[in-house]
């Protein structure tokens, strides 16, 4: 069911903002390439969550599948095979670099994220609500 979830638009909106934070001034072996993996699940999580009123399980596990995907066409080299090795964007944005450590960094964002689902209170206020 579509809808509009102000509190995850403003979570995920926080998570964008941190997330090129670290793309444009963090330039470390851990942080950005794997604290940003770790987060950015948890940015397209709340940002599905903005739209669409659905049980947490599913969107997680959603998230997670197009990661893994989005990882594994990383490593068929699909920035080169599109023609847009020379586009910064595509790179950002899709990756370009097949690492199995990725997969652990969505992997624990997508678990931490079911673990603030099951431990955020649920009707206390100003918190986000469950779906019914």
């Amino acid at each position: 069911m579509l809808t509009f979830n102000r509190k995850f638009f403003l979570f995920a909106l926080t998570l964008f903002i941190v997330e090129v934070l670290i793309a444009l001034f963090v330039r470390d072996r851990f942080v950005r390439p794997y604290g940003g993996d770790y987060l950015v699940v948890m940015l397209l999580y709340c940002a599905v969550k903005t739209v669409i009123k659905a049980p947490p399980l599913p969107v997680a596990i959603g998230v997670l599948l197009f990661s893994y995907a989005l990882e594994v066409l990383q490593f068929i080299h699909i920035v080169d095979r599109l023609g847009l090795s020379d586009n910064t964007l595509a790179r950002t944005v899709i990756g370009y670099g097949f690492e199995w450590w990725d997969l652990l960094a969505y992997t624990l964002g997508i678990a931490t994220v079911l673990l603030l689902e099951t431990l955020w209170p649920k009707d206390a206020p100003g918190t986000i609500p469950k779906p019914t």
